[in-house]
């Protein structure tokens, strides 16, 4: 779809914390069809769940495409490499590179952060992968032949070293790249300015606001997010809140669009019950 100009729907769907998969299939099954692939996390937040690749497998037999997180904090290359490999194996066809979050900001605060690569490394281990070969030089028998996607800042300040940072990624092997929570186009236009043949490879994430509070603690507290004053003030308005913020999901949807990105990521943070309501149009 991105080769072809479509506009690609992307759905988060976090693995359980535990065993029981059925929530989180019966979400996605509910919008089989409608959402090209599922981004499945690698422990997102920090907070210890099934793994990515365990997620990944799941949904992909089931007939759902699946696109797997692959973290730098948790494994080493040896792990991650092997991880890989069975995930091709089992047929998941696209990985998504992350840094991952600070262990001290999860639910295990005693937990060390590996980090044996950084980011650039690891998309470089992958594109070497798909060259047939290890990060040790050694022929693999049998490649895997992923396509490979990461993260970029477009909301960054400083919009002129983010775009050289999303340069270093695609020269690494990285294909698209998915954004931080989008509320306002104008937030990312310093960035576009500086990569305007890049549009197509942008899938910015559209994150279903729950309240009022939610909206102001993310515009106070999460870099490179911005939500303006009167988008609050909206849902502040409302009648029925719930579904003032799923409109506003959907508006943003159509707008990335009609604008021309990629495709977006749907990220509804417990909420995948609500991702119906916010494809149906």
């Amino acid at each position: 779809m991105l080769n072809q100009g479509k506009f690609a729907i992307l759905a988060e769907m976090e693995p359980p914390k535990g065993t029981d998969v059925s929530a989180m299939v019966a979400n996605a099954t509910r919008v089989k069809g409608k959402v090209d692939a599922f981004v499945v996390p690698e422990m997102s937040n920090a907070v210890m769940r099934m793994s990515a690749l365990g997620g990944a497998m799941i949904l992909q037999g089931k007939g759902m495409e699946a696109v797997m997180q692959v973290c730098c904090r948790d494994r080493n290359r040896l792990a991650i490499q092997a991880d890989l490999l069975a995930a091709a194996a089992c047929g998941i066809p696209s990985v998504m590179a992350v840094t991952g979050e600070d262990p001290k900001i999860g639910d295990h605060h005693e937990a060390r952060a590996v980090y044996d690569i950084h980011l650039t490394e690891l998309l470089e281990m992958i594109t070497g992968l798909r060259g047939g070969k290890d990060m040790a030089g050694i022929e693999l028998n049998g490649a895997p032949d992923f396509l490979i996607g990461s993260t970029v800042n477009a909301g960054s300040p400083s919009p002129e070293l983010e775009a050289e940072d999303m340069q270093r990624k695609m020269d690494a092997g990285a294909t698209f790249f998915i954004t931080p929570p989008l509320f306002d186009l104008s937030a990312i236009e310093p960035f576009l300015r500086r990569t305007p043949s890049h549009k197509g490879k942008l899938i910015p994430t559209v994150l279903l606001l729950k309240s009022v509070g939610m909206a102001r603690y993310m515009d106070r507290n999460l870099e490179n997010v911005h939500i303006h004053r009167e988008l609050i003030t909206r849902i502040q308005k409302a009648k029925d809140k719930v579904r003032e913020c799923a409109r506003i999901s959907t508006e943003m949807i159509a707008a990335l669009k009609k604008e021309g990105f990629g495709g977006v990521l749907i990220s509804t943070l417990g909420w995948e019950n609500k991702l119906l309501e916010l494809l149906k149009d």
